[in-house]
């Protein structure tokens, strides 16, 4: 496995990768979509920070490329749905820089209430530079926290615990959340005219782009603060900037933009009333150390055990879940790549997980089951994006839990349908995979396995026939497993040692009481 790690990722999560056999290249940002489309040509896994953008673009023919990583929280600077169409798992690890990201935010809070930027540069312009630069205290002001999530809520804590007086507004938070916390929840509107100073913590989506906007910033109480340490885009910077002038917000501290690095012609730079800081809220030693290793494992896992954890366009499944459904993985790829050849294009899965089955997480078994059912014919379908691909196919898929399992444990039943023919198949892992009925008719063998499923005439003779054509072909066989179909005829599962070609398949078509042959 090889990972291409961009934008200075923490060399203890690289360690972790070599210590796990990985290939580890390191890169400086990739700032074109095609020099970064070059580089993972021959690629599993990407890391990046948010100094590496990855567009669909770049995604276009990254065919060995299983996951990205996302060393921080947000993703916006990666095309999570092309990457989710390409089949790609994107995980971030959003809780390593929660402590960072909000001293900064504290940092900037403090910055603008005793001027402290400008204070310096004037001290160190050999001024005294006292006059003009008288503060506020922060105790017993008010706080208003947009986006109460791990961020927000520790700045909001640590507000309190100087003294001042918090509100919230979450627009992912449910109106049934206001007045159960410690932070009383308002509307943003409401929020906007009472606070003294607001401080922006919610992620960067299609909804929160330019959520203050100029109407939204006007709406703020005369000679407020504004601090945004979150996401670039979700203040409108020239309205911003149009505010200040005028005098209606008092000053502004910005650590994202929304182009970044930002310009050098910027007008957001030599305003006297804005503090800028260069993306630095996850910016400490702790920081970027603990989100390399979470990153790392995560990866590792995801790669190594199916474990899903810090994912944003899957399922979580914890480590200890992905040991119990890790026996049923194999098998639910090869009954899924069995069912693409029993039915060449299906219109409906029926998958039901009979027996003891309460405690199974079984949405990766069933992905992982219709990613090898449509992987066989077209296209790159993995985990991540089989049901998108279901849905585009025309593939209807329903998923059962519970039931008798006929005398077994567990028990997996599935039911194909085709425009012209319906299959079952009823498997387990009692005694290793092994499809136990087919079709209604008791047969076992390894899905696994080289295998010929015949349909013959039910009379004596036949196995000894069908073994001697393959003994003929020197072919081996390992197992025979027949069972009666009750209408004259006879199944049969030849477990052998090859595949056939097509020439000796002919052959044993045309044997007699041979009604049908295939292999599998």
């Amino acid at each position: 496995m090889k990972v291409l790690a961009c934008d200075g990722i923490h060399e203890d999560g690289l360690a972790l990768f070599r210590l796990a056999g990985w290939d580890v290249a390191v890169a400086d940002p990739i700032k074109n979509p095609d020099d970064l489309a070059a580089a993972l040509a021959d690629v599993d896994a990407l890391l990046v920070r948010s100094a590496t953008p990855v567009p669909a673009a770049a995604l276009e023919h990254a065919r060995r490329l299983r996951v990205i990583g996302r060393a921080g929280a947000g993703v916006d600077t990666i095309d999570v749905d092309a990457a989710t169409a390409k089949g790609i798992a994107v995980m971030n690890a959003p809780d390593g820089n929660t402590l960072a990201a909000a001293e900064h935010a504290l940092s900037l809070l403090f910055a603008l209430a005793r001027h402290i930027p400008r204070a310096d540069a004037g001290m160190k312009a050999g001024h005294w530079p006292k006059a003009g630069l008288t503060g506020f205290e922060l105790e017993g002001k008010r706080l208003g926290v947009i986006g109460l999530g791990r961020i927000g809520g520790t700045v909001a804590r640590k507000a309190q615990g100087i003294g001042m007086e918090v509100a919230a507004y979450d627009p992912f938070l449910p109106a049934s959340a206001a007045g159960k916390g410690s932070v009383p929840l308002k509307t943003l509107d409401d929020l906007l005219a009472w606070a003294d100073i607001v401080t922006l913590h919610i992620p960067r989506t299609k909804e929160t782009t330019h959520l203050l906007s100029e109407a939204r910033l006007r709406a703020m109480k005369p000679g407020a603060y504004l601090i945004n340490a979150a996401r670039g885009g979700l203040v409108d910077e020239a309205a911003l900037l149009r505010l200040l002038d005028e005098g209606h917000i008092a000053g502004a501290a910005l650590d994202t933009f929304a182009t970044e690095p930002l310009p050098a012609d910027s007008p957001l730079r030599p305003h006297p009333k804005l503090i800028l800081t260069p993306h630095l809220g996850a910016s400490t030693s702790e920081a970027q150390q603990a989100v390399s290793t979470i990153l790392a494992r995560q990866v590792i896992d995801f790669v190594a055990t199916g474990a899903v954890a810090g994912c944003v366009n899957l399922p979580p499944l914890t480590a200890e879940a992905a040991r119990e459904v890790g026996p049923w993985m194999p098998l639910m790829s090869a009954l899924g790549r069995l069912a693409a050849r029993l039915v060449r294009a299906p219109t409906q899965l029926t998958v039901t997980y009979a027996g003891r089955t309460e405690a199974l997480d079984t949405r990766p078994l069933t992905r992982l089951l219709v990613a090898a059912l449509l992987g066989q014919h077209s296209g790159r379908v993995t985990p991540v994006n089989a049901l998108q691909e279901a849905h585009a196919r025309g593939l209807v898929v329903a998923e059962t839990i519970g039931g008798d399992g006929d005398g077994f444990d567990r028990l997996l039943r599935i039911r194909v349908e085709g425009a012209d023919r319906v299959r079952e198949i009823e498997a387990t892992l009692h005694r290793g995979p092994r499809v136990v009925r087919l079709d209604g008719v008791e047969i076992e063998f390894d899905p696994q396995a080289h295998v010929l499923l015949l349909r013959n005439e039910d009379r004596p003779g036949m196995i000894g026939m069908v073994g001697s054509q393959l003994g003929a072909a020197g072919i081996n066989i390992v197992n025979f497993a027949l069972g009666a179909a009750g209408d004259g005829q006879a199944r049969a599962a030849i477990t052998v040692d090859q595949p056939l070609d097509d020439a000796q398949l002919s052959t044993l078509r045309a044997t007699p009481g041979v009604l049908s042959l295939q292999q599998v």
